[in-house]
This record gives C-alpha cells, sequence and structure tokens, in this order.
C-alpha cells in the first residue's frame, strides 16, 4: 500500500529559545491528511488496518487503545466492503486519514455508484452489517459516520471519533 503523504510540512524551529510552542492558529504536530491506495482486494484490507495503526503512532496522535480499536474496525469495515461490493467497478480503493486538533476522520472510497445502507441487525444473517457496525462503533464513541457520492460518480464512506485526552495511570 502506498503512502501518499499530504500531512504537514516541515515547521520552522523557532530561535535560540529552542522550538516555538504552537500558537492558537498552528497546527499540532499530528495534525495532517494522508492517503493510501490499494488495490480492492483482500489482502489490502489487513493493508490498510496496519497503515492506519502505523500512522496513528508514527504521527504521535493523542488516541487511546480503545479508539485506536473502533478506529482499527471502521478501516477493516469499509475496506472489506470496498473489497466486495465494488471491486467490480472499482479496481483500486483509497483510504483517508484526517487529523485534527481534536477529532480523527477515517474513509474509505472507491468509485463504485452505489451508495450502501445500514441494514438492521438480523440474527439469522452472517453478513452485510458493516456499515450498521460502523455506525454504532462510531456513535459509541462520541463520533458521526456518512456515506457521500464522490465527483467522479463513486463514493466515500467516512467516520469522524473525538479525540479524548489518554488519562495518566
Amino acid at each position: 500500500m502506498d503512502d501518499h503523504g499530504r500531512g504537514p510540512g516541515p515547521r520552522p524551529e523557532g530561535g535560540a529559545e529552542g522550538p516555538r510552542d504552537p500558537g492558537p492558529t498552528d497546527p499540532l504536530p499530528y495534525e495532517g491528511v494522508w492517503r493510501f491506495t490499494a488495490p480492492a482486494v483482500d489482502a489490502s484490507v489487513p493493508q490498510a488496518r496496519h497503515a492506519v495503526r502505523d500512522l496513528l503512532h508514527r504521527q504521535g496522535v493523542p488516541v487511546s487503545d480503545d479508539l485506536v480499536h473502533g478506529l482499527l474496525l471502521i478501516v477493516s469495515e469499509l475496506a472489506t466492503n470496498a473489497v466486495k461490493h465494488a471491486a467490480v467497478l472499482s479496481p483500486m480503493l483509497a483510504v483517508e486519514v484526517a487529523v485534527g486538533a481534536e477529532w480523527v476522520r477515517v474513509s474509505v472510497e472507491d468509485d463504485h455508484p452505489y451508495r450502501p445502507t445500514a441494514l438492521e441487525a438480523d440474527h439469522g444473517q452472517t453478513g452485510g452489517r458493516g456499515l450498521l457496525l460502523v455506525s454504532e462503533v462510531a456513535r459509541e464513541a462520541g463520533g458521526v459516520c456518512d456515506v457521500e457520492h464522490t465527483s467522479s460518480g463513486g463514493k466515500v464512506i467516512w467516520a469522524a471519533l473525538p479525540l479524548k485526552p489518554v488519562r495518566a495511570l
């Protein structure tokens, strides 16, 4: 999976006093947007999950273990949906991670025009509840998710979750 990082560029280090503190309009060191593309095949699902996990760690995003698990579950479900349901018309998928001062947003984009909806839980069915699961994980974390059309006729499914301070033990 290629990292087409569109994250923040180098920052000035400040004068003799050392690095300057970020001001109210300066981005925090972990803020940015990164995009990964991959073929819409089964092997891309764990690759996407690992890439997101590694990115969050590498950028020093202040995420709790619970939030990381939720984000990785969301990425897995969305990437799996793109592989299972969109690969015929969309041989590539894109995973994007956007991190702000108080939130993190993960999304998966494909070129298939079908816009899925969350199905209700049917205990006799073994699949088809991925978007419902994504919605529930986002809601429980205090976030939101949605499906949007892209200008190219495809779709992007995203979930944004709030960053909560990690409590020191």
